[in-house]
């Protein structure tokens, strides 16, 4: 058997090493002229652009310079942090750009699909685009008038097809960007611009989407933040939609807002009469409508008790927790809508707790007693009923009591005749 010898090694040998294998150095002034002078060769033809763009890939290394690609197909070249574009390079600048385009929308739309489908062939640019934008809108300031709207429209576009979220646009509220209304105008045209292209629909599934319809208030400068200015703005563009998407989603935190103080007063045991006040000042300051208020009053106080599993014992317990509050459901049960909702809202709360389905005229019952609902509405209700959960059930439970309530009437009222 014959034994292997080794090779020896000479001293001070250079190991030469492949070139793909040593780290490249990081060159994007590099990238962006081979980018530049391709785009320029393109001679404005943004189908003769985009080709170059597809075929580029393979060469140049987009995954490495995703970001300068964007910097340059939205202004021309590098972006330098404040928004001004380098100038330093052999091809510092194309006119191939966003920013050297046309503001009209068929423009726009042009370069829109070079966009999108550079992005469905090199699918990891979406993500690096995200980045991208957020960088790009915090430079806002730094850019002309002009293209700030030619960015806007395109932004628009982007949020319109899916190429970046609508909650990209957060990053406009920033105390230099909301000086001068720029954050303002910025996403009032794009606002504008996406109900234009794509309807209204599209526009507040986008704003939910990226939950900006509670957030409206904060694209305006702070010496200017009010409901006024935030209307008179928004409809000035035509935009009434989101304003009552607005004020929908502002009175959805009140009532949150209004329930946590509640539940925070009755945990603390407040007096009942304190709990009236604050809760008047509160439904005030909000315009939340005492229907609105009976309904939240009776979910608190029903979500404090502590609840028997013996059913028989359940009502009288549920009774005698209520009546403590009967004084707070009255002091907001002062009209037949609030009534209304209030007996709706105890139909409800019976159904989807099961243990008190047989509870129901019971607590029905000690409302009445307590001058908090009044027999026209229970008769009403009974009559027709707002909801159909339970229905029959509690119709049948009801049915000897509101008999009750029907023979008095109906004695009171003879008894008037006769008089």
């Amino acid at each position: 058997m014959s034994q292997k010898v080794e090779k020896p090694v000479l001293s001070g040998q250079r190991i030469k090493t492949r070139k793909r294998d040593e780290k490249e150095k990081y060159d994007p002034n590099g990238f962006r002229d081979a980018l530049v002078a391709g785009l320029e060769r393109a001679g404005g033809d943004l189908e003769a652009a985009y080709k170059y763009l597809d075929a580029a890939g393979s060469k140049l290394d987009y995954r490495r310079y995703g970001e300068v690609i964007f910097d340059v197909l939205i202004a021309g070249g590098l972006l330098l942090p404040g928004g001004l574009v380098s100038m330093d390079g052999e091809s510092p600048k194309t006119n191939t750009c966003i920013f050297n385009a046309s503001e009209d929308m068929d423009s726009m739309r042009n370069f829109e699909s070079v966009f999108v489908r550079l992005m469905r062939r090199y699918k990891y640019l979406e993500k690096m685009f995200e980045e991208e934008m957020k960088k790009v809108l915090v430079y806002l300031k730094g850019f002309e008038p002009l293209q700030r709207i030619k960015l806007a429209r395109m932004t628009a576009l982007w949020i319109g097809n899916g190429c970046v979220p609508p909650s990209v646009l957060l990053v406009l509220v920033n105390e230099h960007l909301l000086k001068d209304n720029l954050a303002l105008d910025f996403v009032l045209e794009v606002f504008a611009t996406v109900k234009q292209e794509r309807g209204v629909n599209t526009l507040v599934t986008a704003l939910k989407k990226g939950q900006l319809e509670g957030r409206l208030l904060e694209f305006l400068p702070l010496n200017r933040r009010s409901e006024e200015v935030l209307a008179s703005s928004f409809a000035s563009r035509g935009l009434a939609e989101l304003l009552r998407l607005h004020r929908a989603q502002a009175s959805q935190e009140a009532r949150r807002e209004l329930t946590q103080a509640l539940l925070e007063q009755l945990a603390d045991e407040r007096p009942v009469r304190d709990l009236i006040a604050e809760l008047r000042d509160m439904a005030q300051r909000h315009a939340i409508p005492d229907h609105e208020i009976v309904a939240i009053i009776w979910q608190c106080v029903m979500s404090r008790g502590e609840w028997n599993k013996k059913e028989e014992l359940l009502a009288e317990q549920a009774a005698k927790h209520l009546r403590h509050y009967t004084p707070l459901l009255a002091a907001f049960a002062q009209s037949a809508k609030a009534e209304s909702a209030l007996l709706t809202k105890v139909q409800e709360y019976c159904y989807e707790n099961m243990s008190f389905m047989r509870a129901f005229s019971k607590l029905v019952l000690m409302l009445y007693k307590s001058n908090v609902l009044s027999e026209e509405v229970i008769l009403k209700w009974y009559r027709d009923t707002n909801s159909s959960k339970g229905k029959m059930m509690f119709l049948d439970q009801m049915k000897r009591f509101v008999e009750w309530l029907q023979n008095a009437e109906e004695e009171s009222e003879s008894g008037e005749d006769e008089d």
